[in-house]
């Protein structure tokens, strides 16, 4: 493969330049594939070589302490992983396996990096997908309903943010293996809605899900238009900037779609993933004229829009990575946020497929916003602090009220 060049320097020059090797890293070696294979790609490609030496001596504490060897068993070299990961302290770090959505919401995403192993891993077409309802559920004793995308199956069950998840099919509720085998059937969800009420049985329709596809048809169906006081104040969520066509979904409600004629629009960014383009704000901060096309039967396409009217935003821990830099940028010009703290993960990440095929997830840059302000691990902080409480919601949302009723205000305030 011919070397892309940087300067009059071949790219691959530099990579060798920044090599664990260059920075005399010589790892110890377990003889587990998977164990080994996750410290070297470490090794070569974390974004920061001063965090190599305590690495290594996590890594080699490991071996000799757990004891990670060839014959180690899966639970323990998936102990060792996330160790070794852990004492890196950064995000856009971690390793994800086939029994969770994040591996294949994040593979989607990566897909061109792993590329010669879609197929082989998604037969025959080598698109990303797997079995499920559309719903993400957080906790370890107890599981609750931390998000359901729009328009999802668990969405037209009238399942809640909130709820309890208490089992499906009468088994333990498994985030992928409940609806293994199952597309196309309905399975019954039994939840908690409240601490104290009685559970409450759901049939939802297990559907066959491609990660980035579903965001996008979640940003599309997240859109609506309300009217307070006379005035019609929109709200489209940004569940990832990652999906080839969410940023150009706001843009046609925008310009041309549901929110067109909104007085104020509510973008909320508690989201799954960041991605994206790093000028994705532009959308609402832009200083570049608003641009359509018109063709010759009048039909408009918008070329470059920008929303001119108020904007108030919802941020949490889900605002991460091109999502953070998104909210900074509204903040950045006086737009105001609601909610809580962003997760402080604004680094480059990369994926690698490891030898059993789980995912590696690597920070490979740092990333550095005007003259050095840097995101990671500090986050950005609501103008107008709102904490959600998610155990037995119900779907009661204080952030989205905060967010509207602060929209209601500058409404007012004219």
């Amino acid at each position: 493969m011919r070397a892309r060049t940087v300067g009059s320097l071949p790219l691959i020059f530099l990579l060798l330049l920044t090599s664990g090797q260059a920075f005399g890293v010589d790892p110890p070696r377990s003889g587990h594939p998977v164990f080994d294979r996750a410290v070297q790609l470490v090794v070569d490609n974390f974004h920061d070589p001063t965090a190599l030496d305590r690495f290594t001596a996590t890594v080699r504490r490991a071996i000799e302490e757990m004891p990670v060897t060839a014959k180690s068993s899966q639970a323990q070299i998936d102990r060792a992983v996330d160790a070794i990961l852990a004492s890196l302290d950064a995000s856009h770090t971690a390793r994800f396996k086939r029994d969770s959505i994040d591996y294949y919401e994040l593979i989607d995403i990566f897909r061109f990096a792993v590329r010669n192993d879609m197929r082989r891993l998604f037969p025959p077409e080598g698109d990303a997908n797997y079995a499920g309802i559309g719903m993400i559920a957080r906790g370890d004793d107890q599981r609750f309903v931390s998000d359901v995308y729009d328009g999802s199956p668990a969405d037209r069950a009238a399942i809640l943010v909130g709820d309890e998840v208490l089992s499906v099919d009468g088994a333990p509720y498994d985030e992928i293996g409940s609806f293994k085998g199952r597309i196309g059937r309905n399975v019954e969800v039994r939840l908690r809605r409240h601490a104290d009420a009685a559970p409450i049985t759901v049939k939802v329709m297990v559907e066959r899900l491609r990660p980035l596809r579903t965001f996008e048809k979640a940003i599309e169906n997240s859109v609506t238009v309300t009217e307070h006081d006379g005035r019609r104040i929109g709200y489209v969520r940004l569940w990832t900037l990652s999906a080839p066509d969410g940023l150009d979904i706001v843009a046609r409600e925008l310009s041309n779609g549901r929110l067109k004629d909104a007085d104020g629009v509510i973008v909320d960014l508690r989201g799954r993933w960041g991605g994206g383009p790093p000028d994705a704000a532009e959308l609402f901060v832009g200083d570049t004229p608003t641009f359509r096309l018109i063709n010759r039967n009048g039909k408009e396409t918008p070329a470059n829009v920008r929303w001119r009217r108020p904007v108030v935003a919802i941020i949490d821990e889900g605002a991460r990575s091109g999502l953070e830099l998104f909210a900074y940028a509204l903040k950045a010009n006086g737009i105001p946020l609601v909610g809580t703290r962003t997760a402080g993960a604004l680094l480059a990440g990369r994926a690698y497929l490891l030898p059993d095929d789980s995912l590696l997830e690597l920070a490979v840059s740092d990333a550095v916003i005007d003259d050095g302000l840097r995101l990671e691990g500090r986050g950005i902080d609501p103008d107008i602090p709102v904490i959600f409480s998610l155990p037995y919601a119900a779907g009661r949302d204080a952030q989205f009220d905060a967010a509207m009723e602060e929209m209601r205000r500058i409404l007012l305030k004219g």
